[in-house]
Order: structure tokens, then C-alpha cells, then sequence
């Protein structure tokens, strides 16, 4: 009932998803907000596409739609804790998107060796 809050990857899925975004292979998505953003920085080459603005940006659709959702590689999504980008992952798979991945929060993409920027 509650699956959007199981626990993140384990750490070596995530040392793959870094890899892969190193290789530009998956397009990573950090769905927090600006306030958070502005704290903590974000996972290098993540997107930021806060949740509130998800439904529209990802929806092809949509005027707002971002076209870099499109480009038919692997979507992983971040959040702080992992609870929002797997609502957010779910979200994207009932709007058609096939290859959605919860990567948890930002502190497992840093124990991970992700690297971050400020």
C-alpha cells in the first residue's frame, strides 16, 4: 500500500545509476525544491524539476512540457528522503514513462560517492 516509501536502492544500484549518469546513459531528476536546493547543492548533471512543477514539465502534452524527459533514456529520480521521488516515480510511469527509477534521497547519492555541486 505504502510502496513509494520502501527503502532506497541498495548502494550498489546507486554506484551503477552514478556511473550512468557520469555516461549521460540515465537522466537524473532532483524534484526538491529551491529552498532545499539552495541548502544542501544537488547531484552533478541532475535536472532540477521541483514536484510541484513534475505533472506539467513531464507531460508531453503539456506546454511546459521538457523535452530532455523525452530522449528515451532511463529517468532516476532524488528527492531528501526518497518518499517524494517515489511519488514522483510513480507519477511518470502513469504519464507513460517506462524506465523510472527511485534513487532515494540525497544523502544515499553522497554515501555513495555521488558527486554534488553547490
Amino acid at each position: 500500500m505504502l510502496g513509494f516509501m520502501r527503502a532506497p536502492q541498495p548502494k550498489a544500484q546507486l554506484d551503477d545509476l552514478i556511473e550512468q549518469v557520469a555516461k549521460d546513459e540515465v537522466t537524473l531528476i532532483d524534484i526538491r525544491d529551491a529552498a532545499e536546493l539552495a541548502q544542501t547543492g544537488q547531484a552533478k548533471g541532475a535536472l532540477h524539476i521541483p514536484m510541484t512543477r513534475l505533472p506539467m514539465v513531464a507531460d508531453p502534452r503539456h506546454p511546459d512540457h521538457d523535452a530532455r524527459l523525452s530522449q528515451g533514456k532511463p529517468l532516476a529520480l532524488y528527492c531528501a528522503s526518497g518518499a517524494r521521488s517515489g511519488m514522483a516515480a510513480r507519477l511518470l510511469r502513469q504519464l507513460g514513462y517506462e524506465d523510472v527509477r527511485n534513487a532515494g534521497g540525497l544523502a544515499d547519492w553522497i554515501a555513495a560517492g555521488g558527486p554534488c555541486t553547490r
